[in-house]
């Protein structure tokens, strides 16, 4: 795992995280691009930042006024991918490295979920990118249904 460095405006949003939600954040990052802030909760702890309800989840939105989105860790790279993309629409999920070095995770759905896993605008797809790269330099997150697998995969959104 790669050292991760935050910004003070992430560490202060950490830390409004933890105050409101009871819940520690090992990680934030300000998505500008989406406009979401995505927290890494410890595992075991999605329970206590959702909140009854997702009482406790909607009043961080109010207070930061972004779409927060929160994912739970793991350190195993599989599990992860999983987490951020809806563990119950995933299939399976496998890494390789590539030629060139790099490491690829192709994630395999059903097509009638396919556009659920990815998200509006590509948004849930991007997260996976950003965060398997960030935790487990895993360059390339490619989302496929069963039928393209041998046909050389056909990319969603990255």
């Amino acid at each position: 795992m790669t050292e991760i460095k935050l910004t003070s405006d992430e560490l202060r949003l950490m830390s409004l995280f933890q105050s409101i939600t009871s819940a520690t954040a090992r990680d934030c990052i300000v998505d500008e691009k989406m406009d979401r802030v995505i927290f890494v909760v410890n595992k075991g702890q999605m329970g206590l930042a959702i909140g009854k309800g997702g009482s406790t989840i909607k009043q961080l939105q109010n207070v930061v006024a972004k779409k927060v989105e929160l994912v739970e860790f793991s350190d195993d790279a599989v599990e992860f991918i999983r987490n951020m993309l809806n563990a119950d629409m995933v299939g399976e999920v496998k890494i390789s490295d590539r030629n060139d070095g790099t490491k690829q995770a192709v994630v395999v759905v059903d097509a009638k979920k396919k556009g659920a896993v990815v998200g509006r605008e590509g948004r849930n797809a991007e997260k996976a990118r950003l965060l398997a790269k960030r935790y487990f330099q895993i360059t390339n997150v490619l989302i496929v249904s069963p039928e393209q697998q041998g046909t050389g995969y056909n990319r969603v959104s990255m």
